[in-house]
């Protein structure tokens, strides 16, 4: 059993327990950490890598960084921190020759981020309409729903939220522009939904905030580019988890380590082997691992998340 270390008011990350019993962290290993966030996971692997061991820590948000610079000088191993987009700081790290043992993503918006009501992230709060996970990008939430064409939006709501009602929803966002606050698009969302909709479980708007903030972070295409960036760089043995809030990243996350755990991939009908294909991962948690009943009735947030973990294989390993 994994013995969480934090004292009471400190924030305790989402399968925090589950992350270190199935990544194994051991005493001089590298661990990279591309979503750092408030730095949870990475204080746990911190204090189980020690001394000889080296933690990186990557995130696009400056809060992120300012938190990292509060903690890193408390932290039993060697620190540093990359401010930037997880795919394009991966590269940089590989092109430095960087090899990990550890690799963990954490997808999806943070709990402070959430929490910070001034950034727009929340449906909850009355705020500008922002969600930017890194501050100096171009593209806010605002840009998109009095900038992009009806037809944009619908697809968004459509592709990255599954929202039923994406066309009339879009076609009243496009009706009421200029929007300017988290509580105009809420009830643009409403006036866009039939009744029915409109008052069932939880906020009607939760589907189009997601939508719009996966757009405008660039979410499922930063995933698509940073695993295999981590997979090639990873040492032999070493072992990359993902936690997923939703099931667009956890598909992404499945397929990928799916595929390199498959190996073999002549027709059924073949007496023996003719690819020369072997695998390239052992999946630790084969179907994933989701929070428990406790951790979910301490923190609701976490009923969604679901962690994937896989192992590199060696040359001939199996």
């Amino acid at each position: 059993m994994v013995t969480l270390t934090y004292m009471p008011t400190e924030h305790v990350p989402v399968l925090a327990a589950e992350v270190i019993r199935e990544t194994d962290p051991r005493p001089g290993e590298t661990v990279i950490d591309c979503t750092f966030g408030g730095g949870g996971h990475s204080r746990l692997l911190a204090e189980r890598i020690g001394p000889e061991g080296t933690l990186i820590g990557i995130d696009r948000d400056p809060v992120a960084e300012e938190r990292f610079a509060q903690i890193a000088h408390e932290a039993p191993c060697e620190m540093r921190f990359v401010r930037g987009d997880f795919g394009e700081a991966l590269a940089g790290l590989a092109a430095e020759g960087i090899r990990p043992d550890i690799v963990l993503f954490d997808f999806g918006v943070s709990s402070m981020q959430i929490d910070a009501w001034e950034r727009g992230f929340s449906y909850s709060f009355d705020a500008p309409l922002d969600m930017r996970m890194d501050p100096d990008a171009e593209v806010s939430a605002r840009t998109i729903v009095n900038e992009w064409p009806e037809s944009r939006i619908a697809e968004a709501l459509r592709n990255y939220a599954d929202e039923k009602h994406a066309r009339s929803i879009a076609r009243r966002i496009v009706e009421r522009r200029p929007l300017d606050t988290t509580s105009e698009l809420v009830e643009a969302v409403r006036a866009g939904l039939p009744p029915s909709a409109r008052f069932g479980r939880g906020n009607p708007a939760k589907r189009t905030f997601q939508a719009i903030r996966i757009a405008v972070n660039g979410e499922l295409e930063a995933i698509d580019v940073a695993l295999p960036a981590a997979w090639d760089m990873l040492a032999s043995g070493g072992r990359l988890a993902a936690i997923s809030f939703h099931s667009l990243e956890d598909r992404r996350v499945k397929r990928f380590l799916a595929d390199r755990a498959r190996g073999c991939v002549c027709p059924p009908e073949f007496p023996v082997c003719r690819c020369g294909l072997e695998p390239e991962a052992k999946l630790i948690t084969r179907g994933g691992v989701a929070p428990s009943a406790g951790e979910i009735a301490d923190n609701p947030r976490s009923g969604s998340a679901h962690l994937r973990v896989a192992l590199k294989l060696g040359e001939g390993e199996d």
